[in-house]
């Protein structure tokens, strides 16, 4: 059982330039969403935290941490469209705190472990595109940081089945508890 006080609902990535990847898997993001927003809702009712999370660059890449690396991201030239980096249409509620990140996880780069705190939360629910970078990213700072977290596995799509697999199977126990959105119940007072 969780604490509505105490815990906060943390969805990476749920906007337009990254929901609609058609090369999301074990589910597509419109599948992530459809168990999201419902999801987000709940946590609302039980007057508990839903922090949406994401991710900017500047059309130049300025902001983007090195592409110095053996497999750089695929970007467009001239920069992502304006509205790659909203959130998707009935995603934001009324009280959400937006957090805007220019790498893979929330936490570095942000005010988010700030914030998390000043409200009071110890528990992370955390869900999101791509389950083994964003969402595993923030998982293992959320735990770095001394949160505890529990992960939405059906809140999660990778870049492929064996990429998402493992860091269900093989990360996420050992930083958290992995959990499916029907298992989410809060306390009563």
């Amino acid at each position: 059982m969780l604490d509505p006080r105490t815990t906060a609902l943390l969805l990476i990535d749920l906007q337009n330039g990254i929901v609609g990847n058609p090369q999301l898997a074990p589910r597509s993001g419109s599948d992530v969403l459809a168990k999201a927003i419902p999801t987000a809702e709940k946590f609302r009712a039980a007057g508990a935290l839903v922090v949406l999370v994401h991710v900017r660059f500047a059309r130049d890449y300025s902001d983007m941490p090195s592409r110095s690396v053996d497999q750089p991201m695929q970007l467009p030239a001239d920069g992502l469209p304006d509205a790659w980096s909203e959130f998707v249409p009935g995603l934001e509620g009324p009280g959400d705190l937006k957090v805007l990140k220019r790498q893979w996880g929330a936490f570095y780069g942000t005010d988010l472990d700030l914030q998390l705190r000043r409200r009071g939360i110890k528990t992370i629910v955390l869900g999101g595109i791509s389950t083994n970078f964003g969402v595993e990213s923030t998982a293992r700072s959320a735990w770095e940081h001394g949160y505890a977290v529990e992960i939405v596995e059906d809140l999660c799509a990778g870049p492929s089945d064996e990429a998402h697999n493992f860091a269900v199977g093989t990360i996420f126990p050992r930083i958290s508890h992995v959990i499916e959105s029907t298992e989410i119940d809060f306390a009563t007072s």
